[in-house]
């Protein structure tokens, strides 16, 4: 059932903050909220916390500040609004028309350009004579339909159940991974000194708990990165996200 009642359509997205899947979306939820609030759309995000860090507002509120997210956001503590809605991952996106019917629904990544269409037809003409503006372009190469991409490795998890800290596990861990990109969910403060593939590469900077970039690639392949942590961060876990197959390294 739809969160609010609202003259206009909702669109509401179930996500976390620090979660590779969901912060990925994110640039198209704002961009849309910046689109389509003055014809009416109402932009709700709902946290749905996967680490305890996760359910404490403070900290969600200082992660999507960093992220640039102003439109509202719920905390779902418990997740029993995931529960209620059937999610099925992160993250989940629901669209609710006029009168609360469900115009539209999509889990993880992907169909950027049919929700985008479907936000404008829930909201209805225009007004203007351009009629509503063409759909975004797609942020990454890999959004655009139709382009082949090879699957990255599966996530990991250093410390089952807890975050992998200096402290408690040592001070550095190699991971060897097959990706386009290789992210880490990081919470506390402190540094991310790296070694990827043998040389040095530029430090990670962790001002707070959220998703941290460690390296991109333009194409798909094995590589191996081994991460020290200075001061107090703790990783939660590692993931990896895909790129073209095709491009040129």
């Amino acid at each position: 059932m739809p969160v609010l009642a609202a003259k206009g359509p909702v669109l509401v997205q179930f996500f976390d903050f620090s979660q590779l899947n969901s912060v990925r979306t994110l640039p198209y939820l704002i961009e849309w909220n910046r689109r389509y609030g003055d014809r009416g759309l109402r932009v709700l995000g709902v946290q749905a916390p996967r680490f305890e860090f996760g359910a404490d507002p403070e900290t969600v509120e200082a992660g999507l500040e960093r992220l640039g997210v102003e439109y509202p956001v719920l905390v779902d503590e418990g997740r029993a609004l995931w529960e209620s809605y059937g999610c099925e991952g992160w993250p989940s996106l629901f669209l609710w028309g006029k009168g609360g019917i469900l115009r539209w629904f999509h889990f993880g990544e992907g169909d950027y350009r049919a929700t985008e269409e479907a936000i404008q037809e829930s909201l209805g003409p225009s007004g203007e004579a351009s009629g509503p503006p063409s759909p975004m372009d797609p942020v990454r190469p890999t959004d655009i339909d139709g382009t082949e991409v090879i699957a990255p490795g599966a996530e990991l998890f250093p410390a089952e159940g807890r975050a992998w800290t200096r402290s408690a596990d040592g001070g550095a861990f190699d991971v060897e991974y097959e990706a386009g990109g290789i992210h880490a969910t990081v919470e506390g403060r402190g540094k991310l000194a790296l070694t990827l593939d043998g040389e040095a590469i530029e430090p990670v900077r962790v001002e707070g708990a959220g998703l941290y970039t460690l390296a991109e690639h333009d194409q798909h392949g094995a590589h191996r990165i081994a991460i020290e942590l200075e001061g107090d961060p703790g990783i939660w876990s590692v993931s990896f996200s895909p790129a073209p197959a095709g491009a040129a390294g």
